[in-house]
């Protein structure tokens, strides 16, 4: 697997790139702004492309720009997972919701979880669908009425997972339920939210994701 990665402090982005390497990742190429990330992406055609949302030249969205920019020049053949200092809802659900896949939304403070990390970037170039649970938290607890409010604290664990793009079986894992219990919390999701059920792992992030973020609950 080869990645290419954007980020303009040259410690945060060795610290990713050795990583990655560690994990048996190929990092191909490093850039520091946006231009010099999109120039490294089309000579090297990666798998996966991990980019800061804020980089130079306006330091404000460079990170999105560039996802929409990779994904449109190369077929959405490219995953591309955008990293951020702080909560961002807005962009970051509105990048995810908007895409069919390959594309993720992660807190720089999960690079310290290093599997995590690295099954996310994984994740990504196999087409997946992430977005950093600590988002849909600040979502959750930000609603108080509608289908949310009728989530059990269990069921609110489940959903934030589910955004994460687990499936049933890591979901059980995670939270040391089985796969029967699981299926009965995703169930009763999809029934509050008033979504329905798929068997697309992918889809069924996006449906959740597309919920949330037509629901009014997102803080800014």
């Amino acid at each position: 697997m080869r990645v290419v990665i954007g980020e303009d402090s040259v410690l945060m982005r060795e610290g990713i790139a050795r990583l990655l390497t560690d994990a048996g990742i190929e990092v191909v190429r490093t850039a520091g702004d946006l231009d010099g990330l999109i120039a490294a992406v089309d000579a090297t055609l990666p798998d996966a492309v991990v980019v800061d949302i804020r980089m130079p030249p306006t330091f404000t969205d460079e990170g999105l720009r560039a996802a929409e920019r990779i994904r449109a020049g190369h077929a959405r053949e490219i995953g591309v997972l955008v990293l951020s200092q702080h909560i961002e809802p807005r962009f970051a659900l509105g990048l995810v919701t908007r895409a069919e896949g390959g594309l993720g939304y992660l807190l720089k403070e999960r690079i310290a979880e290093v599997d995590d990390f690295v099954d996310a970037v994984r994740r990504v170039a196999r087409g997946g669908s992430i977005v950093d649970p600590e988002v849909v938290r600040a979502v959750l607890a930000s609603r108080r009425r509608d289908g949310l409010s009728d989530l059990t604290n269990r069921e609110s664990e489940v959903l934030a997972l589910m955004a994460e793009g687990r499936t049933n079986a890591a979901l059980g894992e995670r939270l040391g339920i089985g796969a029967k219990t699981v299926e009965m919390h995703v169930n009763a999701i999809f029934s509050k939210l008033g979504l329905e059920p798929t068997a697309d792992d992918n889809r069924r992030v996006l449906a959740v994701l597309t919920y949330l973020r037509q629901s009014g609950g997102l803080v800014e």
